[in-house]
């Protein structure tokens, strides 16, 4: 009983093919945004959890942002 009811709804098959385009195109930007950023803004965030105060570093002469 329950195995036909997606196939009596008439306009059901884009839904897959909505969902699929939209994974794709998150997939490509966010491919795209890791591309393209500036490396020493990845530097940057990547010691940030290493650091107890980022404004303190940057005043001592620490990483800079």
């Amino acid at each position: 009983m329950y195995k036909n009811i997606l196939q009596t709804i008439d306009g059901i098959e884009i839904y897959p093919i909505i969902s699929f385009l939209i994974f794709f195109v998150f997939f490509i930007g966010l491919t795209l945004f890791v591309i393209f950023t500036d490396k020493k803004h990845i530097a940057a965030m990547s010691q940030m959890p290493l650091q107890l105060n980022p404004e303190l570093e940057q005043e001592r002469g620490g990483p800079q942002a």
